[in-house]
């Protein structure tokens, strides 16, 4: 079974590098805009019969205390210096000197359904962030990765690592010989560290034999920066929903709030860098509206941040200098067509980049490649779970379920943050906020048949 065998593989997080790219991107945007904005973050099991056992919980709190521990090594400078261009002096040095202060910054609580004080009793789990935005916004993804490992490390251990390699280069292969673009983006909800590094080994494998046979696809990198840089790879990402709930929350303007925050990241990293537009923290209909305006058209505000984008000239649109947009929820088809509409409203004739990235498989990558290219899109996919937490039941075959875990952003500048995503099975937050800046949008809700968050990746009964 899987405990016996992981005893002596690594465990928990030792890098700080050991998260998302996108990470580092927006920690460095708000080391320069928003440094002393104070923050919080909610935890949400979205299969709430997924519990841990007090065991499993006593591993994650002793893992987690070993945050405060974890610094930047020289040899990982110099890979985001190589690598990264884009983060600047400034914010590596910052990095640098960075350390997490778990002690003083989370709080986990575990509540037994009955409590027999035995390492046995089972039940819910909690984790709340706080502190500034600067310095708690590295927790998000090694939280996640450590509760989902607590758990088959624990309470389901009916798996094993056999097969793993060979489960991603057959993946990879498909993905490739079809003339997918792909990156690997499992950190979040994989099984564990030993298994993400296992399907980096396949892929790269899959990769090596589209080199030497001449696929038309390509393994474009890895999400997660610490593997970018085990396995030689390209670290991926761009931004998450989390820079534009920030900026709304602080600014409480989310009439403008997808504006404000495309004229702060355009600021820090420059016209075309990073520039992958995430679309749906507030609805995409809404951010396409942000999207058509000028660079910058919001520099100089008065609106209460830290600093601000100098004010310049520019006769481009984000649209323009955006290389293209990313899709992480509601129906794909729909948005291919959204944006094509979009793209030639605006008269942008260059072909544009969409970035799938919500819950994908081998077949659905190829069925919105089909359709994203017959609309002028060069599509890439950013896939995770289907990666790093695929597997079947030893005794069963059955499929054995991933957790559907999500960490958010629940308040900054002592205002509540949100998501309301283009489908209500994403929303997130306080939900009289939700409402009401639902209304401020005249936000149109959507429902869309593969939204339904419980069974995100399939039930027990699922073809394996």
């Amino acid at each position: 079974m899987a405990s016996n065998r992981s005893a002596v593989l690594p465990e928990g997080i030792f890098s700080l590098l050991d998260t998302d790219l996108y990470k580092l991107t927006m920690q460095c945007c708000i080391l320069r805009f928003f440094p002393s904005v104070p923050v919080t973050y909610g935890f949400t099991n979205r299969t709430p019969e997924k519990k841990l056992t007090r065991a499993a919980f006593k591993w994650l709190e002793a893992q987690v205390a070993k945050f405060g521990d974890i610094s930047l090594s020289a040899d990982e400078l110099r890979f985001l210096q190589s690598n990264c261009p884009y983060l600047n002096s400034d914010y590596l040095r910052f990095l640098s000197e960075f350390r997490l202060q778990p002690s003083k910054q989370l709080k986990l609580v575990f509540t037994p359904d009955h409590d027999l004080g035995q390492d046995s009793d089972v039940g819910a789990f909690f984790i709340h962030t706080e502190g500034l935005w600067v310095d708690t916004i590295l927790y998000e993804i090694p939280l996640l990765a450590l509760i989902s490992e607590a758990y088959f490390k624990f309470c389901d251990t009916d798996w094993s690592h056999e097969g793993q390699v060979n489960k991603a280069y057959q993946k990879g292969a498909t993905l490739l010989q079809e003339g997918c673009m792909f990156s690997e983006f499992g950190t979040r909800r994989r099984r564990d560290y030993h298994t993400q590094d296992l399907v980096l080994q396949g892929l790269r494998r899959a990769q090596d034999e589209a080199d030497a046979n001449g696929w038309p696809g390509r393994l474009t990198g890895t999400s997660n920066v610490h593997f970018a840089m085990k396995h030689q790879l390209t670290p991926i990402g761009t931004v998450a929903h989390e820079w534009f709930m920030g900026v709304a929350a602080i600014t409480n303007d989310y009439e403008h709030a997808n504006e404000i925050a495309l004229d702060y990241w355009t600021a820090t990293f420059g016209e075309g860098v990073l520039s992958i537009a995430l679309t749906d923290t507030f609805g995409t209909p809404a951010f396409l509206q942000a999207f058509k305006k000028t660079i910058p058209s919001r520099a100089s505000t008065g609106m209460p941040v830290e600093g601000g984008p100098a004010e310049q000239q520019s006769a481009t649109t984000f649209a323009q200098v955006f290389s293209g947009v990313r899709q992480d929820s509601g129906d794909p088809l729909d948005f291919i067509k959204m944006m094509r509409e979009f793209y030639v409203e605006q008269g942008i004739r260059e072909k544009k980049t969409i970035v799938f990235s919500d819950s994908l498989n081998v077949d659905l990558c190829l069925k919105y490649k089909s359709a994203a290219e017959a609309q002028g899109f060069q599509p890439t996919f950013g896939v995770g779970t289907f990666f790093t937490n695929d597997f079947v039941q030893q005794s069963t075959g059955n499929k054995s379920i991933p957790l559907n875990i999500v960490i958010k952003l629940s308040s900054a500048g002592g205002r509540a943050a949100v998501k309301i995503s283009d489908n209500m099975g994403k929303n997130t937050g306080d939900q009289a906020t939700v409402e009401e800046v639902k209304k401020r949008l005249g936000y149109k809700e959507k429902l869309w048949a593969g939204g339904d968050e419980s069974t995100r990746w399939g039930t027990e009964t699922t073809p394996p």
